[in-house]
């Protein structure tokens, strides 16, 4: 599979483009990503012979002087190629966060309404929450940061990096292949989020510098 993977400013989106995102059959449908064109800055696509696989709409930027990597919507299409396509979109948010704060450590968060989308961190270190693990101080602190960004911080339930409610209804959509395959420590943190109702969970790790720059390499 020759994946092509470009990023764009998302305002310069055209209509045609968000149709051809409808296209892929994700969560998503056209006024939501109109608005993912107004509201996000990085609009990313990935194409296999033409055919658009994925995309995602994120931003780079600092909370509280630190770099992050702001996954605001995701959407795969479900298909064979799934897991290779978010690999993909996943690589080159890391090599625009490589461009963007070299020789930084990286902080990589999103929302997920499914316990399948949490692949999307499978690079990344330290990832809060974690099966087994009870966060505490400034993990807490970042689960409350990452939900003021995502403007979801008054339905926010900081011991369980849950939100009841997601108004901008962005998330990380994709569906695993194998889900049959997932851990059940991995189910257990979506306990209680009630996806159909807007329900989402809070999820962020870290990359570090050194790990950045081969995760991002070209």
């Amino acid at each position: 599979m020759a994946l092509e993977v470009l990023t764009n400013d998302a305002s310069a989106l055209t209509d045609d483009d968000l149709a051809e995102m409808i296209a892929i059959d994700g969560a998503f449908d056209l006024a939501f990503l109109e608005g993912c064109r107004e509201s996000w800055v990085l609009a990313t696509t990935a194409r296999d012979g033409g055919t658009l696989h994925g995309y995602t709409f994120s931003t780079l930027e600092r909370i509280g002087g630190t770099p992050c990597v702001l996954l605001g919507v995701m959407s795969v299409r479900r298909n064979a190629k799934r897991d290779t396509v978010l690999k993909g979109l996943m690589k080159e948010a890391f090599h625009r966060a490589l461009m963007a704060f070299p020789d930084e450590d990286v902080v990589v968060g999103g929302r997920f309404a499914l316990p399948d989308a949490l692949q999307a961190l499978k690079e990344v270190d330290d990832v809060i929450p974690a099966p087994g693990s009870r966060a505490v101080g400034e993990e807490r602190a970042w689960g409350r940061r990452l939900a003021k960004r995502f403007g979801v911080e008054e339905s926010y339930v900081a011991e369980q990096f849950m939100s009841t409610k997601n108004p901008s209804g962005g998330f990380v959509d994709f569906e695993s292949a194998k889900p049959e395959k997932i851990a059940a420590g991995t189910l257990g943190l979506f306990k209680g989020v009630d996806a159909p109702s807007g329900g989402v969970l809070i999820a962020y790790g870290w990359t570090m510098a050194e790990d950045l720059a081969k995760l991002g390499a070209r």
